[in-house]
């Protein structure tokens, strides 16, 4: 009998556990955040490469939103909030790129490692406070598996004068 109740109360836990496991499809849909064509590349590379359970997505930028500022130094021509939302948009740039590789974002297992760099002045010293616009969003997205190692670094410029460039390792 007491076995019994040990293994009942085992399932019980485990139900509970599995319950509260994210599906990131789904935060999409209620953070209201579609996902729209991945873009082609600028150059001669891919937007992702993976070898074995790693999947290394290659540095993106935001998307040019009309009422959002995403060009330009942040310090300057964006304010650190400016900023942060532009991170935010390369967040989604990047979620767009992952979904159509994997097709399916229960699939991820944790993202690993995020790299984030801003086009800064060079007085500018807030860079993680502006890349948590795309942490934020990954841990609203996945949850604890969203959580990751990062770095958030100033550059004196980025291609196409872009305020933010992002790279992402995930573990599927």
């Amino acid at each position: 009998m007491k076995n019994s109740l040990l293994f009942l109360s085992f399932c019980f836990i485990m139900l509970q556990a599995k319950s509260q496991v994210m599906d990131p499809e789904m935060q999409l849909q209620k953070l209201g955040i579609v996902l729209g064509e991945v873009k082609a590349p600028a150059a001669n590379y891919v937007k992702a490469v993976q070898t074995g359970n790693l999947l290394f997505l290659s540095g993106h930028i935001p998307d040019e939103v009309v009422g959002k500022k995403t060009r330009g130094k942040v310090g300057s021509a964006l304010t650190v909030d400016e900023g942060k939302e532009a991170a935010r948009l390369t967040g989604i740039a990047l979620l767009t790129t992952l979904k159509a590789y994997v097709g399916d974002l229960n699939k991820v297992k944790r993202i690993v490692k995020v790299f984030g760099m801003v086009n800064a002045d060079a007085n500018f010293t807030q860079h993680p406070a502006v890349i948590n616009g795309c942490s934020d969003l990954l841990v609203a997205v996945f949850g604890e598996k969203g959580k990751h190692a990062r770095s958030a670094v100033g550059m004196g410029s980025l291609p196409f004068d872009a305020s933010i460039e992002i790279e992402m390792i995930v573990e599927l």
